[in-house]
């Protein structure tokens, strides 16, 4: 990827040419301990073109990096303009099309709110998920501090100048970057020049509007301001979204010192209906939905200031600073059998006059559950970076400390309402007391990092890394201030780990290196999870917590080796083998039918397997093809409350299943085992490019079936293979361009996730009078689907 922006400062050393990539190969063959960056690393006089050397970047901050081939990692990289080429919605949508071990669940069938996995890590903007992923965006950390969760709506497209997917526990990463970290750098004026403004438009009655523009004034200031304006109906029922993004950088920088300001807005208002009985779907139609609404309101505003200097040719300091807002509303219709009528905040008589039991169960047979998060964050971190001889040998040495602190305000209440005939649920102003919740967490991490690559001679280089990591988790219960009361949340937890890394690449030849890895890392149980960890009292997310017994740290431990090269004609190819093992894994487990559920752990689980890639040129052909294999599994037996799996054991002798046993060796729900991605792009005319991804996965358990033992519908998602076609023309040097994207160009009928569940509600949608069955859940993929757009850029410097 391109380096954060810093200095140019004259190279020490030589560094490599930089490896050929291609706008649209997704496995650029560098690898890192870490981020991987592109750097500028010398400065051309006035006449000159700079030569482009291959640098890596060993933090998510700037400083000096390494020869690519020196690091013992293989990072899938890509520039934002290959983004910007397949008309990607998100950086989710890309990588789900593009990047090798990359799978999408869209559990809420909303474009800006997609479940990402990769190697079985998941990045979900949805609570309840395990997390295994961390995000950054110049810098920053930008996982919620509530669940740890990652809303891709906030992320500026446009914006976006280069992103890195790092694989394994890579510990300089941080917190939460169990099986991998996701490494993004925006678009500066210095290197982003001149201005463009797009419109595009098609199915779902979607528009999306863009607009950029970047420049360098004559005092030196330079500076980019970005905006992104989405709204579309949606292809599913009552599932329209507004998206609106504003992103602005302003910095400066000479020949020693680089400062960069950036500010990211958003206001967004999402609707993503989740998951659907799989008999609505026959009955009917694709774009049915359960209940509605569901509905997600963001608001961001980021701030964050990044800044390195030069002490000396050899010697860098670096480091920012940040302030991060969010605001979360939620509005969620439900199915409700959970209606009691000595609730004391339940009043039989607001459901209907003179009505019994029974009857209360018809007319109170919905809830709006509503919930309100504030989450404020600020930090700091920096590190000096050495890049001098040890002993007469190359040796980099990076060493550097950080503070985040967070604090979350929730709020959350369940109002009773009635089910109406389209499915969504009308209010009748009576809450229950039971599900409301006022919750403030504080979060404080401090971190000591540090890292060291010594080169033997000019073959083998070996680099040892560190990171420690203290967590403190204050959660204060604004209801039951009174920790000693049993059903307070009220409670103070602490975490603390150093995570080791080491690594040996092996450098035979320029063409050839191979690598081998083992690192960990470490996530802390966040506010959420140490408020909803009790079997006895289980949460309805996010509706729901109860006093709770502690939770332990996640620690994950990654082995990887492999090697990469190039061939003949330019063929590049990629093999990485890895086994990622966590201890103490936390696991959201469903404590009945109905979504309850509870946080714990669950011992150990497992991912293993291999990435295979392999990317050329053919004249003016470009491909790219990779292949997964992911096999993930609980590696310890546990229990868990089930009431819809077909294998339930009845527990407590009413005649009804309620739990099931999972064992060693038990697949991962939600993780396809084996996946295919191809791209393909041809340059027709020298004007007109037409491209193509085909993408293709097998079949996955559903969740609820995580003893895969369950027998009947349900219990596994097919696999299915999609093809999306892209295409633009450009009309010679008038700045204009036209393009078009079809999605499912087959228009296949596919899921990408699946669920154990009930259903309140007959194949036609008729409600059952508060009765409930059986139901297998699915989040269908979408139909075929077309887009146009134009796209007109301006004040855009001469290529050379």
């Amino acid at each position: 990827m391109l380096a954060p922006s810093t200095a140019a400062r004259p190279a020490t050393r030589p560094a490599p040419a930089r490896l050929p990539a291609g706008g649209f190969s997704l496995i650029a063959f560098i690898a890192a301990t870490a981020t991987g960056a592109v750097a500028h690393a010398q400065q051309a006089a006035p006449d000159q073109v700079a030569p482009t050397v291959t640098v890596i970047g060993t933090t998510p901050l700037p400083g000096i990096g390494l020869p690519a081939e020196k690091v013992p990692a293989n990072v899938q990289t890509v520039e934002g303009k290959a983004v910007e080429d397949q008309q990607s919605l998100t950086i989710a949508d890309y990588m789900a099309q593009n990047m090798t071990g990359v799978n999408v669940n869209d559990t809420q069938n909303n474009p800006f709110q997609p479940n990402v996995n990769f190697r079985g890590f998941t990045a979900s903007p949805l609570l309840g998920t395990p997390q295994g992923l961390s995000v950054y965006q110049d810098g920053v950390r930008i996982n919620e501090p509530f669940g740890d969760v990652v809303s891709w709506d906030l992320i500026p497209v446009n914006a976006l100048a280069d992103m890195s997917l790092i694989p394994g526990s890579n510990p300089l990463f941080g917190l939460n970057t169990l099986g991998g970290a996701i490494s993004l750098q925006t678009k500066r004026g210095y290197t982003h020049r001149g201005g463009a403004a797009e419109l595009s438009g098609g199915s779902w009655e979607r528009y999306n509007l863009q607009a950029e523009y970047g420049g360098v004034a004559a005092n030196g200031v330079d500076y980019f301001i970005a905006g992104n304006y989405f709204d579309e109906e949606g292809w599913r029922d009552a599932s329209p979204s507004e998206v609106r993004q504003v992103f602005g950088q302003l910095g400066w920088r000479n020949d020693a010192t680089d400062l960069s300001l950036t500010l990211s807005l958003a206001d967004n208002d999402l609707i993503g209906n989740g998951l659907v009985q799989e008999e609505f779907l026959r009955v009917q139609g694709r774009d049915s939905i359960n209940t509605k609404p569901d509905q997600t309101r963001n608001e961001l505003a980021f701030l964050n200031f990044n800044g390195s200097h030069w002490l000396d040719d050899n010697t860098m300091l670096s480091g920012n600073v940040y302030y991060r807002n969010v605001r979360t509303r939620t509005l969620n219709g439900d199915a409700n059998d959970d209606i009691d009528p000595d609730d004391p905040g339940f009043d039989l008589a607001d459901c209907v006059a003179g009505a019994d039991e029974d009857d209360a169960e018809i007319s109170c047979s919905g809830a709006l559950n509503r919930s309100k998060s504030t989450r404020t964050g600020y930090g700091a971190t920096g590190q000096i970076n050495f890049n001098q001889d040890l002993w007469g040998h190359q040796n980099l040495f990076i060493v550097g400390l950080g503070y985040d602190r967070s604090r979350t305000d929730f709020e959350q209440a369940t109002e009773f309402g009635t089910i109406n005939a389209g499915r969504g649920v009308d209010g009748i102003g009576v809450f229950g007391d039971e599900g409301e919740v006022e919750l403030r967490g504080i979060n404080r991490t401090w971190s000591l990092f540090a890292t060291d690559t010594f080169s033997f001679d000019d073959v083998y280089h070996l680099t040892l890394s560190g990171r420690y990591n203290h967590t403190r988790v204050e959660n204060r219960d604004q209801l039951i201030p009174d920790p000693s009361n049993p059903e307070s949340l009220t409670g103070d937890h602490s975490f603390h780990r150093f995570n080791p890394a080491i690594g040996l690449a092996i450098t035979p030849r320029e063409d050839l290196s191979f690598y081998a890895s083992y690192n960990e890392a470490s996530r802390a149980p966040t506010a959420i999870e140490l408020g909803c960890a009790n079997p006895d009292q289980p949460c309805k997310l996010p509706n729901a917590m109860a006093g709770d017994p502690p939770l332990d740290m996640v620690v994950s431990k990654t082995f990887e080796g492999g090697v990469r090269g190039r061939v003949a004609n330019g063929i590049g190819y990629s093999v990485s083998l890895y086994r990622t093992q966590n201890t103490d894994d936390i696991q959201f487990i469903a404590a009945n039918s109905t979504g309850a559920g509870y946080f714990d752990n669950v011992g150990k689980t497992r991912r293993e397997g291999v990435d295979l890639g392999v990317n050329g040129e053919m004249g003016k052909f470009r491909w790219f093809a990779g292949y997964s294999y992911v096999k993930a599994t609980y590696q310890s037996r546990f229990a868990i409350a089930n009431e819809v799996n077909s294998s339930a054991v009845d527990t407590d002798s009413d005649g009804e299943g309620d739990t099931i046993f999972v064992g060693k060796g038990d697949t991962i729900p939600g993780i396809p085992r084996h996946q295919l991605k191809v791209r393909g792009e041809w340059q027709a005319l020298p004007q007109w490019t037409i491209g193509a991804n085909i993408v293709a996965f097998s079949d996955q358990y559903s969740h609820g079936n995580e003893n895969n033992d369950h027998q009947g519908a349900g219990g596994k998602v097919s696999g299915y293979t999609v093809v999306n076609v892209d295409t633009r023309f450009n009309f010679g040097n008038t700045g204009w361009q036209l393009f078009a994207k079809v999605n499912n160009l087959f228009d296949r009928e596919y899921h990408t996730g699946g669920m154990l569940g009930e259903t309140f509600f007959e194949a036609d949608g008729t409600f059952m009078g508060g009765d409930d069955e059986f139901s297998a859940l699915v989040a269908p993929g979408a139909p075929r689907a077309v887009w146009v757009g134009v796209r007109y850029e301006f004040d855009k410097p001469a290529r050379r």
